[in-house]
């Protein structure tokens, strides 16, 4: 052996020094699992190994060294703008446009909802100018948001009913006229009620209904809005949207919304899957706007909230109906779940 040569590791000690590795690998992992998966803190750590907690921060330091840890960061905002990004290029919306609201995992579909409703709220009064015509389609969303908006002093603005209240069981005056109210005091706007049926008997009455002039007035409103805001609503919702669960339809209007391949609506005005609504039977009695009025409004805010609602926000972009969109994380994932 030539004196440069290292002198040979004895066998019992390469085995024990493998041993001490072994060992502290055991260590590193026991202690890796008591912090990040069952949450103690270092000194329980250090109380349950039996050792310092020096010791114990040294074993975790260790555990990420070796890879035996990963630690990775899911930042909620980065997820909402990849998501914002997404909805924007598939349905050709301004991403700037696009809002998606965090999920928080603990909140009922109640909670997930208001959460929703108040970051509209807070949107639209930066959308509110003077000399704003805004339409305002009632329902479960809109309620919700009414009861957050905050004050904006404007002048010469006006809120506008888009769709009628009444049914069978009701005139919705009571329903209806508070979110119109809440909206016009935000504002101080003046507000146009719409006291019509949400749905003639006849689409027969509805044209001769739409020629009588006190009608006339609220609809030549409409047709100069500046700023529309509405959700949309589905009839399998988890929180069941106010026109299919406040007695506006009956069995043969769901019936016939079934064979048609409905699956949303906006406004009380019905759309299939590929944003069509021609030949829907049940849009000839509904007194919210035509898509075609709906689509001349230069800023049309729509706000949906609940996954279920899916396939009835897809409709709705499709049909081109929304330029500015609220929408929470999970309803965002489930609409770009589908394939283009």
């Amino acid at each position: 052996m030539r004196p440069s040569d290292p002198e040979p590791q004895h066998p019992e000690l390469r085995q024990s020094s493998q041993n001490r590795n072994t060992r502290k690998h055991q260590d590193a992992l026991s202690a890796a699992r008591l912090y990040y998966l069952q949450d103690l803190t270092m000194d329980r750590i250090a109380r349950q190994l039996r050792t310092s907690r020096s010791t114990v921060s040294r074993l975790l330091a260790f555990a990420r060294d070796e890879g035996l840890v990963q630690i990775e960061i899911h930042s909620p905002i980065d997820s909402a703008v990849a998501l914002e990004a997404g909805v924007a290029e598939r349905f050709g919306i301004a991403a700037a446009s696009v809002h998606v609201v965090p999920q928080v995992e603990s909140l009922s579909e109640t909670e997930n909802l208001d959460r929703v409703a108040m970051y509209a709220a807070r949107t639209l009064t930066g959308l509110v100018a003077s000399q704003s015509i805004i339409g305002i389609a009632w329902g479960s969303t809109l309620s919700a948001m009414s009861r957050h908006v905050s004050r904006r002093p404007t002048h010469g603005s006006t809120v506008v009913q888009l769709n009628g209240a009444a049914n069978t069981q009701t005139m919705g005056v009571g329903y209806a006229s508070e979110i119109m109210r809440r909206f016009g005091r935000a504002f101080d706007a003046d507000v146009e009620e719409f006291p019509v049926p949400a749905f003639f008997d006849r689409a027969e009455t509805k044209k001769w209904m739409w020629k009588e002039r006190s009608v006339r007035r609220v609809l030549d409103v409409q047709e100069r809005m500046t700023l529309a805001v509405f959700g949309v609503g589905a009839a399998d919702a988890d929180l069941p949207s106010h026109v299919y669960a406040g007695g506006y339809l009956d069995a043969a209007d769901l019936d016939s919304l079934a064979a048609e391949e409905v699956v949303g609506d906006v406004a009380t005005v019905f759309f299939r899957a590929d944003g069509s609504s021609d030949g829907i039977e049940l849009n000839a009695r509904a007194t919210g706007p035509s898509f075609s009025t709906l689509r001349r409004v230069p800023r049309r805010l729509c706000i949906v909230s609940g996954p279920a609602k899916a396939a009835a926000l897809r409709g709705a972009l499709r049909a081109q109906l929304v330029t500015d969109l609220i929408v929470d994380e999970a309803t965002a994932r489930a609409v770009l779940a589908e394939r283009a």
